[in-house]
């Protein structure tokens, strides 16, 4: 398999692979690259805050270079990356100044996340000048490959999760009906266990009055208020908590974490884990 320029980009011409360790290296980024980076900086923000990310396509890509470096500077940097086939396709390779301009048109967070990547990538090849520039590439980008499959996995995982949390949440239902559809999980407990963490509280002396924590209140669950008129009896006011749209994100995370009451027939699988079988 040939190694993409875009891992060591040499100030020699001649020959493929360096053959002095003196000679000046420059770490670059490919626009897949890039791309890639990017989709999974937005994934690892999306697991942190529980909220979807846009996925950013290569071509979307391409086609905001010439806006950002202009039509002439982003001129020098057009590259041929062949797909899986060996067939051309469109693309770029930056320097690092370039890789983070474009970085930066999309966030400064983005912006300085490339700029330690390439350059933690720099310092690994200054500290490996003793190494065959050879070995040297082959072992990058062995690790390059490597970090690129991790980076697909972790995307396609968290882009499943989201999508089964988009499927599993209707607006306006209490924890046990949103957990009916989470695979092994004992709904007759949620309650119980969301009183434990403080989400919930009980009050009258019957135990079954559920009312939300100042805690969990606006941020996980609301409430909902109805006026009930038993017969020859007083009226009064009735309390459903409702599940909000990021507490179902939350109970999502502490279901995949084991911290939520399970069914003694569980077969170990999460709700999660049959859509990644049902999606492979």
């Amino acid at each position: 398999m040939p190694i993409p320029q875009s891992i060591v980009n040499t100030n020699e011409s001649a020959p493929r692979f360096l053959q002095s360790q003196n000679v000046a290296r420059e770490v670059s980024m490919t626009s897949l690259e890039l791309v890639e980076f990017i989709n999974a900086h937005r994934s690892r923000q999306s697991a942190e805050t529980g909220s979807k990310f846009a996925l950013l396509m290569h071509k979307s890509f391409l086609g905001k270079v010439p806006e950002v470096l202009g039509e002439q500077a982003s001129a020098k940097f057009i590259a041929d990356l062949p797909d899986s086939y060996g067939r051309p396709r469109k693309g770029y390779s930056f320097p690092k100044r370039e890789s983070c301009l474009m970085a930066m048109s999309y966030s400064y967070d983005l912006q300085a996340a490339v700029f330690d990547h390439m350059t933690a990538l720099e310092e690994r090849l200054s500290q490996k000048v003793a190494l065959p520039s050879y070995a040297e590439a082959l072992r990058l980008y062995a690790d390059q490959i490597e970090q690129t499959e991790v980076l697909r996995v972790e995307n396609h995982q968290q882009a499943t999760k989201i999508q089964c949390l988009e499927d599993l949440f209707r607006e306006g239902e209490t924890a046990a009906q949103f957990c009916k559809r989470l695979n092994g999980l004992n709904v007759m407990q949620v309650n119980a266990c969301l009183k434990a963490k403080n989400w919930l509280f009980t009050e009258g002396r019957s135990g079954t009055r559920w009312r939300v924590s100042s805690y969990a209140r606006d941020k996980y669950m609301t409430e909902h208020q109805h006026e009930v008129t038993p017969h020859g009896k007083d009226a009064f006011i009735s309390y459903t908590p409702i599940l909000l749209k990021k507490g179902a994100a939350r109970l999502y995370d502490l279901y995949l974490a084991g911290e939520l009451p399970m069914k003694k027939t569980w077969d170990g699988l999460f709700t999660h884990d049959k859509a990644l079988r049902g999606a492979a």
